[in-house]
């Protein structure tokens, strides 16, 4: 659950875990400062100099995106451009992601000031929750991480929020929106709400804003259906630490004789490319150890090594003699090959093997190393997607360091085995299902939930629930409500590279 705040108050991630790339962008006494203090120029323009760290921060923006832009191509010059006309940095991603070069793909760019860096790497600041409306308009709570602020309040999925900050959370006007957002997921100190749990009963809660360590596993378990075990887990971000928890449960399923996989996936806006990677070898059959998992496809600049801006983006890093060198971006390769190191291999993971199928829960806000990961199995074994499209993210990206601020603009595609990754309109469901806020994680009565063990149980999702037409009791549209509910949607929608990656 990673989050970005609003639009003035972006919250992207750095790099961890990562050799060459979290030492760009994390600063400390040994390393060099990789600000954009001084503007790169590019040569024949009229680029005026100037001290303004904002105009100078533009111009980085666009020069930066002429060489790393995943649509650079046919992107004007800077004189034609003049990103220093625009009121901020945000409007001049807007004119980027408006240039007809991108096809109006670009839903992606980012930048931030790094405040809450620590999240992909399994750290937070925040209140540890999340929420969206149910089927009927009523707000619920959708997840809460354990030792959050929020778990140690008492708070639990399903529960439903009566009140923010003093104000009912009933949405007849923009007010009413501004306050939900500001309240839930702005930069307070504490939020008061009014809950009303499943058994009827309120309670007036006040929560603190804390720092917690995040395990992305909300929860998982083993069914017996027949005479098939189905494993189930829920996992709602890429973190970089997320890896050795995912080790343990799979270890479990392994010791519990599985057959079948439940993935729930539904709010889980992607993170670390490597994480999403060790999970689908975790999931993979072994029978595929060797071949093709998938292929980065970088900017073509920086595939021909003309990416030279990137030489402005040093780090230090200790080579296999360790010697301490500086490099830069630059030096590494962006070839789609496996000398390149972007063409990537299965490699079994752990001891489960012979799953018959996999089970993806997916939401709308399901993105990025989320469908990565889909994306790898679906040519290798049988997959089934139940909720509702997902996001539409086959793009990713690293940082760039301007001034103190961090670029995240789309470098690269990624494409599996039968050379597919063209999902940018979002992966399209087996069976659409509207999610289900009244109900735990766990509940075999939970409706997405409920599709998958029937699915195992006879062969067929059942028929007679039209979730993705459900009308609501409160009068509302479903359409409004999903409208409604992409406005409360903060999470960050990102794949973000985090491997070592090769030198030239």
């Amino acid at each position: 659950m990673f989050r970005k705040v609003n639009v003035k108050k972006s919250i992207l991630f750095f790099l961890v875990g990562s050799a060459g790339f979290l030492a760009s962008c994390k600063k400390n006494n040994t390393e060099p400062d990789s600000d954009s203090s001084t503007p790169v120029v590019e040569k024949n323009t009229l680029q005026t100099p100037t001290s303004n760290r904002d105009y100078l921060t533009r111009d980085s923006i666009f020069l930066y995106a002429k060489q790393t832009y995943f649509w650079n191509v046919g992107m004007p010059d800077y004189d034609t451009f003049n990103p220093r006309k625009y009121a901020n940095d945000d409007q001049v991603l807007a004119a980027l992601a408006a240039l007809p070069s991108t096809g109006g793909k670009d839903k992606y760019s980012f930048i931030d000031n790094g405040a809450v860096a620590g999240q992909l790497g399994g750290v937070s600041g925040d209140y540890g929750f999340s929420a969206n409306y149910d089927a009927n308009n009523l707000l619920r709570v959708k997840s809460v991480y354990a030792t959050s602020p929020a778990a140690l309040a008492g708070l639990k999925r399903g529960y439903q929020i009566t009140r923010v900050n003093g104000r009912t959370t009933l949405r007849t006007s923009q007010s009413d929106i501004d306050n939900l957002n500001d309240g839930i997921f702005g930069s307070n100190p504490s939020i008061s709400m009014t809950i009303v749990k499943p058994d009827g009963t309120s309670q007036d809660l006040v929560i603190n804003r804390g720092s917690y360590n995040i395990n992305p596993i909300l929860y998982s378990n083993t069914y017996t259906v027949g005479a098939k075990k189905i494993g189930y887990i829920v996992f709602n971000s890429f973190t970089t630490n997320s890896v050795t928890l995912l080790d343990a449960a799979f270890t479990k399923f392994t010791t519990d004789g599985i057959t079948e996989l439940v993935v729930d996936l539904r709010y889980n806006g992607g993170g670390s490319v490597a994480t999403s990677e060790a999970f689908t070898n975790l999931i993979a059959p072994a029978s595929q150890n060797g071949k093709v998992m998938y292929t980065t496809y970088w900017t073509k600049t920086m595939q021909d090594k003309k990416a030279t801006i990137l030489e402005n983006q040093k780090f230090y890093q200790t080579g296999s003699d360790g010697v301490r060198r500086m490099f830069s971006f630059f030096d590494y390769n962006y070839e789609p090959t496996v000398q390149g190191g972007n063409l990537e291999v299965f490699a079994k993971r752990g001891s489960l093997n012979g799953l018959t199928r996999v089970y993806f829960l997916v939401a709308g806000g399901t993105a990025s190393a989320s469908e990565l990961l889909i994306n790898n199995l679906k040519p290798v074994m049988d997959v089934k997607l139940i909720g509702r499209k997902t996001y539409g993210k086959p793009v990713g990206f690293f940082s760039l360091r301007i001034d103190k601020k961090d670029l995240y603009i789309p470098q690269f595609q990624t494409k599996n085995q039968s050379g597919f990754g063209d999902y940018f309109d979002g992966m399209a469901v087996d069976k659409d299902v509207v999610d289900d806020l009244t109900k735990d994680f766990g509940d075999p009565s939970e409706k997405l939930l409920a599709q998958a063990l029937n699915y195992s149980a006879t062969g067929a999702f059942t028929s007679y629930l039209k979730e993705s037409t459900l009308s609501s009791t409160s009068g509302v549209s479903r359409q409004v409500i999903d409208s409604n509910n992409e406005k409360l949607d903060h999470e960050f929608k990102g794949m973000i590279e985090t491997r070592k990656m090769k030198f030239k």
